[in-house]
């Protein structure tokens, strides 16, 4: 019991910054190491069909992170609460959760399938720099020189990436070829960016348990009811398989529980700039991830799409230093915002 509370006392202490980058290595593996489960359920298929297939691994996973949620978030579930929602809140609540919890992380999960890991991380980086756009357009978000800058120069690492790093199937666009993995991913995160502002304009009215909660619970029903109408009452067949858990248990672990109770552990006391910091370097370091656990080694337009996000990220922190010294007395965003930061795939 003593070497458990020297423990306990120990990691108490440690910086916020330690939790942050713990939870943004975690995030970063996540599409990596959900390519390497699947392939793992590759060879040890039962009757023909991949017990650890990315259907199963979606399903589940939300289930898991119901867990962990529904202990983070229980309290905000009061009669009393519930009471006060709306009929209008109830509509947006399940229009965003439809959208975010179930189209948006299915589209990904097909991209996985269909394309490189490194790819999906380069393109999804459209989700926040469209989430700026429209939080600059719809809610008034004030941004400045450097940080506009380095998110245009981002968007054009996106535009790079799609266009000439596209792998797999392709399709025809506006006479460019784009693969139809990156452009999963693409519509994924537009259909982010959308919900990320519906979301902020909820959650000033919605708890966030409500919030997190329900959209997590519609999107696994949603996504559940919509496999089986697209690919037959046996998709879900190996869904109880003991092999599945074993792997889903370790995803859990690793993904859903430690990341982000580091992540919201790393909120408590982080400042803005630690917060949009692990923003920012998610994505070089998911693609370090997918190098080691997969072995991917970025091609010339990954390389080159990269360059730009690189750059992107320097503009953004000058950026973001440069808010920090003006705005000095909003150093600690509020939980609501932080917990709903797009930092990248969170394995669910």
């Amino acid at each position: 019991m003593n070497i458990v509370n020297g423990v306990s006392k120990i990691l108490m202490r440690l910086p916020s910054n330690i939790y942050l980058g713990i939870a943004v290595l975690i995030f970063a593996s996540s599409n990596s190491l959900t390519r390497k489960i699947v392939e793992i359920g590759q060879a040890h298929a039962m009757n023909g069909r991949n017990p650890i297939s990315l259907c199963n691994v979606l399903f589940v996973g939300n289930i898991c992170a119901l867990g962990l949620m529904t202990l983070i978030f229980h309290q905000d579930w009061q009669p009393q609460t519930l009471k006060a929602l709306t009929g209008k809140d109830w509509i947006s609540l399940t229009i965003t959760g439809i959208l975010s919890g179930a189209i948006a992380p299915a589209l990904v999960f097909s991209a996985l399938g269909q394309t490189n890991v490194t790819n999906i991380v380069l393109i999804g980086r459209l989700e926040p720099i469209l989430t700026l756009i429209l939080g600059v357009w719809l809610l008034d978000v004030r941004v400045n020189f450097w940080a506009g800058a380095g998110n245009v120069i981002s968007l054009a690492g996106v535009i790079v990436t799609a266009v000439l790093g596209s792998s797999g199937q392709r399709m025809t666009m506006a006479g460019f070829q784009i693969g139809t993995g990156e452009l999963s991913v693409a519509i994924a995160a537009i259909i982010g960016a959308i919900s990320a502002v519906v979301g902020k304009l909820q959650l000033q009215s919605i708890p966030l348990g409500i919030f997190s909660i329900y959209r997590n619970i519609l999107g696994t029903v949603f996504f559940f009811i919509l496999a089986n109408f697209l690919y037959g009452p046996n998709h879900f067949a190996e869904v109880l398989s003991p092999f599945l858990w074993q792997w889903m248990i370790v995803y859990a672990a690793i993904i859903v529980v430690t990341g982000k109770l580091c992540w919201l552990t790393g909120l408590k006391n982080a400042t803005s700039t630690e917060l949009n910091l692990a923003n920012l370097v998610n994505p070089i370091a998911a693609i370090v991830m997918a190098y080691l656990i997969l072995g991917e080694a970025p091609t010339l337009a990954q390389y080159l799409g990269g360059s730009l996000f690189l750059i992107g990220i320097i503009f953004g922190l000058i950026g973001y230093r440069y808010e920090a010294k003006v705005n000095r007395e909003l150093v600690k965003p509020s939980p609501r915002d932080a917990m709903e930061m797009p930092i990248g795939f969170r394995g669910v």
